[in-house]
């Protein structure tokens, strides 16, 4: 069924960006609320997107971005109301099903190490570093989604960065033996 006010031209733009754009926006949407909500999350925004699809940039890469930040606004717009601040879901390993071999204890120390930090981090910065890292996007096309400009967006990008090694870098280390007993430190 055809929109009257819609050319065929139109609708196979449309129909374009929607493969082009559907799994990486399923992506997105999942790091940032719970799986078996994503695929309503993703309906919702190409629903916005058929109804505003005039609005839509006309190349590629800005279309894409102007997707993602209609996804982003629909998720916000969610997360209105709640009594608790929420990280952006993205769902980082869970240090209790992680393997606790002995040579593997190392990996495991950096990645609860990197949860740690990343939860501490705001929400501003766990977005920022989020699309570039996660989704690969580049700092004008973050910009987009999130509706800032791109000098402004590497700016937070910095700042999130330095966050980061900031939480990384104060977080405690306990020196343990082989057996996991904390060693015996001598003052001299």
């Amino acid at each position: 069924m055809t929109h009257p006010s819609r050319s065929a031209e139109q609708e196979h733009a449309f129909k374009s960006l929607y493969e082009e754009v559907y799994g990486d926006l399923v992506k997105f949407v999942q790091r940032r609320t719970d799986h078996d909500r994503a695929e309503d999350v993703v309906a919702d925004v190409f629903l916005v997107v058929w109804r505003r699809f005039q609005d839509a940039p006309g190349d590629l890469d800005g279309a894409r971005a102007w997707v993602f930040g209609i996804a982003r606004n629909i998720l916000l717009n969610e997360r209105r109301g709640e009594l608790r601040r929420s990280a952006l879901g993205i769902r980082l390993a869970d240090p209790a099903s992680l393997p606790h071999a002995t040579a593997e204890v190392e990996a495991v120390v950096s990645r609860v190490d990197l949860s740690t930090a990343w939860r501490r981090l705001s929400e501003v910065h766990q977005e920022a570093l989020s699309l570039t890292v996660f989704e690969g996007l580049p700092a004008p096309e973050a910009a987009v989604v999130i509706g800032i400009s791109p000098v402004a967006f590497r700016l937070r990008l910095s700042r999130a960065r330095r966050a980061l090694r900031r939480h990384l870098d104060h977080l405690p280390r306990a020196n343990t033996t082989p057996t996991g007993l904390p060693e015996r430190t001598t003052t001299s």
